[in-house]
């Protein structure tokens, strides 16, 4: 992949986004967005405003049916995509961690789930298991490597899905509603997790309507409306701020 723009810091750049699922009804509408090397973006918003939708979007998973996507400087296509380069190229560089754990975890251990996605990708096996390595310890899920994953909590789970990611060293962190569902205590390492994430220069995009998260991760943010546009983007601390915006996009 070209690195132009990601030399300039740019990672992703969304314009005049359009998506429908059902070609009537928009999902994303008119919708635009910068993600800089090495920020924490917040996607605010309501259920069913579309913030999942973006990131399965910015992920590669769907394309824009009218507008831009790029990540990397390229355009992010359906054809793009049946390059066999392009598409290793680039998910070594951005992972996805679903809402619903169960959604992400398929195989039959937890070993076999941190090492799945380096293997598809033709890692050489010595880095692959080095990998794994890593990631259990990082997430300190070590002693589970043998466990099967529809056997754990959801605080579990949701750390494996983070270390099957976490193995491919991924430059950007696409998370969707990552503290759904989990406890206070896996809310603490989560925040400590993404904020580990920053500290090595990753970039974090991650869908929410957690505004204490959004508190203590997110250096900017982006808030869509009920009607799935752009309602307002700005510092994280000043959305946070305008009790209007967030009135609006029914996040209080």
């Amino acid at each position: 992949m070209n690195d132009v723009k990601f030399q300039d810091g740019l990672i992703f750049e969304v314009s005049d986004l359009y998506y429908s699922y059902d070609g009537r009804r928009p999902a994303l509408e008119d919708f635009h967005m910068t993600v800089r090397a090495g920020e924490c973006m917040a996607v605010l918003g309501s259920n069913g405003s579309g913030k999942s939708t973006l990131l399965k979007i910015l992920d590669g998973l769907y394309f824009a049916g009218k507008g831009c996507v790029r990540a990397f400087g390229q355009e992010l296509t359906e054809e793009a995509f049946q390059d066999d380069d392009f598409n290793a190229a680039f998910r070594r560089r951005v992972g996805l961690v679903f809402q619903d754990s169960d959604v992400q975890l398929f195989l039959p251990s937890v070993w076999e789930e941190v090492a799945f996605a380096p293997l598809q990708l033709s890692v050489g096996r010595e880095e692959v298991l080095e990998r794994v390595e890593s990631a259990l310890s990082t997430l300190n899920i070590h002693k589970l490597h043998d466990r099967a994953p529809h056997q754990l909590s959801g605080g579990e789970k949701k750390r494996v899905a983070l270390a099957s990611v976490l193995s491919l060293a991924p430059e950007v962190w696409l998370l969707d509603e990552p503290s759904a569902g989990l406890d206070p205590r896996s809310v603490r390492w989560l925040t400590e997790f993404m904020l580990a994430q920053g500290q090595a220069s990753k970039s974090i995009v991650f869908a929410t309507h957690d505004l204490q998260l959004v508190q203590s991760v997110a250096s900017r943010a982006c808030v869509l409306d009920e009607e799935h546009h752009l309602l307002a983007e700005g510092a994280a601390a000043d959305i946070l701020a305008n009790e209007q915006i967030l009135l609006a996009a029914n996040l209080i």
